[in-house]
């Protein structure tokens, strides 16, 4: 019998070249509607997608003989998980492909923000010398502190090895911490870190979680890094914890003003008054969602999607 692969929003070569020499014969719709997709899906084995649309309940039962959805990327927020999964479909995420991308990311996000290098950029082109001004902090001796500890936040304090600090985990999930991690309670987490890199996937839990509780919980003022999910943090809440010093910089590679679609944040002039503040704050690095995006992270999402399928159905 013929295996075929739609691919839904993702314009992925070398996934699609690796997956037709597994045998599949790989099809493309981009700019179909959801409802024109559902009509058709029947025919195909499997999925590739991204985020373009939710798959749904409604979209699950329209499938018929599909076997899996492979997903170009780590998190799984736009699938019906439980569904799919009662109705045996294989689930495929590939965070194994980008988490050294996503590390080396909040890395450099974290080092220009401690060296402002972002501001300091800006000023030498317009003819600024300003040394004191542009004066730096040293990673070493501080407290790094991970919320997260899976593929990606493992990444970080992988990267993190270099430094003389302290780098510790929270997670919701009991002994994830290693020899490059320490696991602690969060209220230890809430006294120690002098940085905050977040790495958690958007369920129930995460939405809103780092709000102005979670934040004045810390004891120190502290460095906040996302390269996670952008709904994971109230921003007007983040923005007032900048203005108050709470917060001593940000860097953020998201957003919970994205679209699932990943086009222009805003269509019209109503612009949030919280984004309109990162956008001309100094002490604030803003990234498209590309953390997890290189040219290496490419070949290896394809390659980690390709050998799940194999291992699944070969």
């Amino acid at each position: 019998m013929t295996q075929k692969v739609l691919f839904l929003d993702s314009n992925h070569p070398l996934l699609k070249k690796g997956l037709e020499n597994l045998g599949y014969i790989c099809d493309e719709d981009f700019t179909s509607s959801k409802e024109s997709i559902e009509t058709k899906i029947k025919e195909y084995q499997g999925l590739v997608i991204r985020s373009r649309f939710t798959i749904d309940k409604k979209f699950i039962d329209s499938t018929e003989n599909l076997k899996f959805i492979a997903r170009v990327g780590a998190g799984l927020e736009n699938i019906d998980v439980n569904y799919a999964k009662s109705k045996n479909i294989v689930l495929v995420a590939a965070p194994e492909g980008n988490r050294n991308a996503v590390g080396e990311h909040a890395l450099g996000m974290l080092l220009s923000l401690f060296n402002k290098l972002n501001k300091a950029d800006r000023e030498v082109r317009q003819g600024k010398w300003l040394r004191e001004d542009n004066r730096g902090l040293e990673l070493d001796g501080k407290t790094v502190g991970i919320i997260g500890y899976g593929n990606m936040g493992k990444a970080f304090a992988k990267k993190l090895q270099g430094f003389d600090i302290e780098v510790l985990c929270y997670d919701i999930k009991p002994n994830v911490g290693d020899n490059n991690c320490k696991q602690v309670t969060l209220a230890e987490f809430q006294a120690k870190t002098d940085v905050i890199s977040l790495h958690t996937p958007q369920t129930p839990l995460t939405l809103n979680m780092v709000n102005k509780d979670f934040i004045n919980a810390f004891q120190k003022p502290v460095w906040f890094i996302n390269t996670a999910r952008g709904k994971s943090v109230v921003t007007k809440d983040l923005v007032d914890a900048l203005k108050s010093g709470k917060i001593l910089g940000a860097g953020l590679d998201v957003l919970e003003y994205e679209k699932s679609s990943f086009e222009n944040l805003f269509t019209d002039k109503n612009m949030p008054e919280a984004f309109q503040y990162l956008i001309e704050a100094e002490n604030v690095i803003l990234s498209p969602h590309v953390a997890g995006w290189t040219f290496e992270s490419n070949e290896k999402l394809a390659q980690t999607i390709v050998d799940k399928v194999e291992a699944n159905f070969s």
